[in-house]
């Protein structure tokens, strides 16, 4: 069962896991966030998603609104499969605010249009997380600060954070299914 993050002062956000079944099984779809001056997370590898808009109804709209914003997909007709439980920042240099995840099946890869919000996407077979030297600790630099983190390594590609911490408990049920 999720566990809620009911924060009194913290925003509430949603981010959509969108998997297909591919040519190597389950893939799921990542953005690359763009790089902008004042965002947080720029330049992360992440799942679609942002922040809850006064006009949504539930944190599900609003992962299924910024999916729309950011990679043009609608989620309306999508398989929700599940809702993940809420997250935080781990670090207190980020804005207080909690991500509910939520997975959607699509019967096959959407066409994608991008907003100016991101600068990539891509689909990985959750199959390529499992590869060697994949799963590893990577230091990045935080306001100056070196910090070790957990990631997952694919080429220049390094998700880690949050994106990270929606993933592994994700791969780990679907690894028992």
């Amino acid at each position: 069962m999720p566990t809620a993050a009911d924060e009194p002062g913290a925003s509430p956000a949603a981010v959509a896991v969108i998997v297909v079944e591919g040519s190597e099984g389950v893939e799921a779809l990542f953005i690359h966030r763009a790089e902008r001056p004042n965002d947080p997370w720029s330049g992360q590898i992440a799942f679609p998603g942002g922040r809850r808009e006064p006009s949504d109804s539930d944190l599900q709209a609003t992962a299924v609104r910024e999916t729309y914003e950011e990679v043009g997909v609608d989620l309306a007709r999508a398989e929700r499969l599940a809702v993940l439980s809420d997250l935080r920042p781990r670090t207190t240099v980020l804005p207080p605010i909690y991500v509910r995840p939520f997975v959607f099946a699509l019967p096959e890869r959407p066409a994608l249009t991008l907003s100016l919000e991101v600068q990539g996407a891509f689909w990985v077979a959750f199959s390529r997380f499992d590869e060697p030297d994949v799963r590893r600790d990577v230091t990045i630099a935080i306001r100056g600060v070196d910090r070790a983190f957990p990631a997952y390594v694919l080429g220049d590609r390094v998700i880690w954070g949050m994106t990270e911490r929606i993933l592994t408990p994700l791969l780990e049920v679907v690894s028992q299914g």
